[in-house]
């Protein structure tokens, strides 16, 4: 097994890689064989700086002792426990830690098993808690232009990217957007959160009078935008959104699978920004990104709505067969043991002025139009080639692999989150890659 994981498979044919330029990685293979800390290393030995905690998830870094020590003992013990009409200890334990590390009144955990899952989650909830409170009525979804809330049905109606839309038909019926934050005429080269835009949350309330509010169950919103190319929430955005919610009874949703868990140097991004949404999807950091699992926390009030009727009935006709898994439940305790014993969760807040001046010390190197940062994210984005948008960018991604460092890109733009174990010369070292990397494309 060892000698089979340190090579490059003979046959590259049989999987269809997901979110991937199939045909040209299989003419040219990125292969990583194994992690540690903040590198990864590849078939071929050499060793790459993770720009991107892997898919925005690996947040304490690879291979932690903790976690993988975790995991190797609950495999040996309880591999497996059906979570229908069953338990086992160390979910319970797990919700309760989770529970504790919360923004306030956020008291129950639904477990699941990817940022996608934990979306289909929270929309069902949204809907289904309406309907037992007697205002069934309530079944429209409000998304965002240029969000991102996985790949599942729900999830790619309310979302916002087209291209995740574009070839999988009408959706979900009784879905309507709000505008994205994107300013680029106001706000380029922000440093963290813009100035410019708040007034953008009051598009609810036209929605709202379209709509009507008792046709409405429910907002959800990235706090900031990741997978579209991190845009930020213009200063006292998100505090307009839950006002507006708040005064016409619809619930709001946070999916801070991207910010949740340390991202933004805060537990969460409500901590950061000081607005508690209703329901808050959760994934990737939650486990490090070791097992899939996810967590959809929801207000005690929305989880007492559901605990009415015969005690023997079931409240609420979701979930999933790996839903608190107990090798995914261990993975998670090592994960909050480790963030715990190293500040992890808020180490971001002490890194992210360090942080803000490498990544705009990129202003005026070649293609640069805008910087755009918060806590230990950022983003380049590059104008794009005329007639050929996204290649500069998968260009610029290419040859930073081939240099030595693991970026993400989107469009034509160069998103960064390292894993928040990430030293000051570590990040000197990742700009520089990204700075030689700038000066080399066309």
């Amino acid at each position: 097994m060892s000698n089979r994981l340190n090579v490059t498979p003979n046959d590259l044919s049989a999987f269809w890689m997901p979110f991937t330029a199939n045909r040209q990685f299989k003419q040219a293979p990125r292969m990583f064989v194994s992690a540690k800390d903040m590198h990864y290393t590849t078939s071929d030995g050499r060793k790459v700086l993770d720009g991107t905690a892997g898919l925005w998830c690996v947040n304490a870094g690879h291979c932690r002792p903790k976690i993988t020590e975790a995991i190797q003992s609950q495999a040996a013990g309880l591999e497996y426990a059906p979570a229908f009409q069953m338990g086992h200890p160390i979910v319970f334990e797990l919700a309760n830690r989770l529970v504790d590390i919360a923004p306030k009144g956020m008291d129950h955990v639904f477990f699941t098993n990817s940022g996608s899952e934990s979306v289909e989650t929270a929309l069902k909830m949204a809907i289904a808690y309406h309907r037992v409170r007697g205002e069934g009525s309530r079944t429209r979804l409000i998304g965002r232009e240029r969000g991102y809330h996985g790949v599942n049905f729900g999830g790619i109606s309310v979302g916002g990217i087209v291209s995740n839309r574009k070839m999988f038909g009408t959706l979900l019926g009784g879905v309507d957007h709000l505008p994205h934050t994107h300013l680029p005429e106001k706000n380029a080269f922000s440093k963290g959160v813009p100035e410019h835009g708040a007034e953008l949350a009051n598009d609810l309330e036209r929605l709202i009078a379209l709509h009507d509010a008792s046709t409405i169950a429910a907002v959800i919103v990235e706090p900031v935008a990741g997978s579209t190319g991190v845009i930020l929430p213009p200063k006292g955005y998100l505090q307009k959104l839950r006002e507006i919610c708040t005064k016409h009874g619809i619930l709001l949703i946070f999916d801070e699978v991207i910010t949740g868990f340390g991202r933004l140097g805060a537990p969460f991004a409500a901590d950061y920004f000081g607005v508690t949404p209703d329901i808050m999807t959760t994934a990737k950091g939650v486990s490090n990104g070791v097992i899939p699992m996810g967590a959809v926390f929801v207000k005690k009030e929305i989880h007492d709505a559901f605990m009415t009727g015969p005690e023997h009935m079931i409240e609420f006709f979701h979930g999933y067969t790996y839903s608190g898994n107990p090798i995914a439940c261990a993975a998670a305790l090592g994960t909050l043991d480790t963030y715990k014993e190293e500040g992890l969760l808020t180490r971001g807040e002490e890194l992210a002025p360090y942080w803000e001046d490498a990544l705009h010390s990129l202003k005026g190197e070649p293609h640069v139009i805008d910087i755009r940062n918060i806590g230990l994210i950022g983003a380049i984005e590059l104008a794009p080639i005329a007639g050929s948008p996204t290649k500069r960018a998968f260009s610029a991604f290419v040859k930073a692999f081939e240099r030595g460092a693991l970026i993400r890109t989107t469009g034509d733009i160069i998103a960064l989150s390292p894993p928040l174990i990430i030293t000051k010369g570590q990040i000197n070292e990742l700009i520089d890659h990204v700075r030689d990397v700038l000066r080399t494309i066309d």
